[in-house]
């Protein structure tokens, strides 16, 4: 049965796009998001499976959002359809009627992994039931307490022997074939005590040994099924070249990851390429409720994912005429640094927006190599702190190497108070309140940041209004954490303000610019001492 979707809308008349997204970075074309619509409204009124995604009640734990795509397609005869895909599972299987299969089903029972899996389990119950049988248990524990007994008994001669060395020395009476004599005795009673414990210790040994034999067979196992799954993930390009899960990552400096070749992109992709079906551009959205790490909102579309689907894509696109990512045609632009401030030892600058503090791995322009430019004989590191490419404002830039350590220091001992300006996409209900949500780099996604409670950095920030303007809340924020993407998380998770800044494409929806600016520094100057205060009024 086919999955091509026929479009219920009149899209005769919309132009298609000249060359398809570029994947972790684009808005999608006017055919896709009516794709996504049509989509939505399906998951709004369909019978064809049960999942309870938490729209309606958000704060249920058994709920949980899902992430679908869609991928605007054109047959050999030119007639227009989509394709619609799920990540992962959905409502606890990897195929529904309505959505393309995935690219291997581990669920499908003509493949190995189930079998495997229940080997796997029969494994873990005969560890299990082992490990909690009363006859293991007496035996390690009567083995353990011996062995502690002993080697208490071991420890009293040992002390009993220092003391009478101890007690002879101090007497003047050393004696040698004494001295040999105690060696000999402890050597001899430690045999004697280990052969008192033979009995149990090798009891106790066979049960454990036989324990370790099948963690061994599980881990073996479970190896093995994994390197065969990685096999089984075959994809396709346009050029109708395969490659395994195996050959993608064989140059990545990555391992793995789990739930790679799951994600919604390379499924749509795999089908279209399956039927001779031409690509012409795709969505991904949200459906649910929000996560408690990473940012995801209901109805919001997001790129594909750095980590596990770049690997993927860049084969499977391979063919493909592919739209340049937009962020290395901003950072191409021009983009004049203004000086708000300069004296023998340092600079306070204004940087534009969409500007690079340091340079990139594919755009050397930066405010580093701008001031390296301009003050070649400057021997600081010069650029003292950084703000996000799309962030404009204030930076400050070292001329010298005593001045950039005695701002870092500053920096590193939260004396340095900063302030931005941001226009948030929404209204808050408080006036004013601080976040803490801690931060760490999401692994399967960079450069964007989530929220982690277990291994996350410890992120503070305090905001107030300015003014609320046409469903729009101009803020200040304080950040007494410098983390990355700090405000931009803050602002836009669910757990902080719940309201994105405006033109956040990471965390939000594209706009013009990132609506964020670094208004105002105040610090203490490194050569007269005096504290010192800088602004550079918001352009917004």
């Amino acid at each position: 049965m086919t999955k091509i979707i026929s479009f219920s809308s009149d899209v005769s008349t919309i132009e298609l796009p000249k060359k398809f997204d570029y994947p972790y970075n684009y808005s999608p074309h006017t055919l896709a998001q009516i794709a996504a619509k049509e989509l939505q409204e399906y998951l709004t009124n369909q019978t064809d499976f049960s999942h309870n995604f938490g729209i309606k009640n958000p704060v249920d734990n058994n709920s949980l959002g899902k992430m679908f795509g869609v991928l605007v397609v054109q047959d050999q005869n030119g007639t227009l359809g989509y394709l619609a895909a799920f990540s992962g599972k959905l409502a606890e299987s990897t195929q529904h009627k309505h959505f393309v299969p995935p690219v291997f089903d581990v669920l499908d029972k003509n493949e190995f992994y189930l079998t495997t899996e229940e080997r796997l389990n029969e494994l873990t119950h005969k560890i299990e039931s082992l490990e909690s049988s009363a006859g293991f248990i007496e035996t390690k524990k009567a083995y353990q307490k011996t062995q502690q007994l002993h080697e208490k008994l071991l420890a009293e001669e040992q002390s009993k022997i220092k003391q009478r060395r101890k007690l002879r020395k101090k007497l003047g009476q050393q004696n040698n074939q004494l001295n040999i004599n105690e060696e000999f005795y402890l050597r001899e009673y430690e045999v004697y005590l280990n052969d008192k414990i033979a009995t149990s210790k090798k009891a106790y040994q066979v049960k454990q040994h036989q324990i370790e034999e099948l963690k061994q067979q599980r881990i073996n196992l479970s190896a093995w099924a994994q390197q065969e799954i990685f096999k089984k993930y075959v994809f396709l390009n346009y050029q109708g070249e395969t490659k395994n899960l195996l050959d993608i990552f064989t140059d990545s400096t990555q391992n793995i990851p789990a739930g790679a070749g799951d994600c919604c992109a390379p499924k749509l992709l795999q089908y279209a390429y399956k039927h001779q079906l031409k690509p012409i551009c795709m969505a991904e959205f949200w459906w649910g409720k929000p996560l408690k790490t990473s940012i995801r909102k209901h109805q919001n579309y997001y790129p594909a994912c750095t980590g596990k689907c770049k690997p993927i894509l860049t084969h499977m696109l391979q063919g493909v005429t592919v739209e340049e990512n937009p962020s290395v045609a901003l950072l191409k632009e021009e983009k004049e640094i203004t000086i708000i401030h300069e004296d023998s030892d340092l600079l306070v600058i204004n940087k534009p927006h969409e500007l690079l503090s340091v340079a990139g791995k594919e755009i050397k322009d930066s405010v580093f190599s701008r001031i390296q430019k301009l003050y070649p004989k400057a021997t600081g590191p010069l650029v003292v702190h950084r703000l996000d490419m799309s962030t404009s404002g204030i930076l400050l830039v070292a001329k010298n190497e005593e001045t950039y350590k005695a701002l870092q220091a500053q920096f590193v001992h939260k004396t340095i108070q900063k302030r931005y300006v941001a226009l948030l996409d929404g209204i808050l209900k408080e006036d004013k309140g601080k976040i803490e949500l801690p931060l760490r780099v999401d692994l399967n996604d960079r450069p964007k940041q989530l929220v982690c409670y277990e291994h996350g950095k410890k992120a503070l920030t305090q905001w107030e209004t300015i003014e609320t303007v046409d469903n729009k809340t101009k803020v200040y924020f304080y950040p007494i954490t410098g983390r990355t993407h700090q405000l931009r998380v803050h602002a836009a998770h669910n757990l902080g303000l719940n309201t994105p800044i405006i033109g956040d494409d990471l965390y939000g929806n594209k706009a013009d610019r990132l609506y964020l600016h670094a208004e105002k520094i105040t610090f203490v100057h490194p050569t007269s001492k005096k504290q010192v205060s800088f602004t550079s009024p918001a352009p917004f």
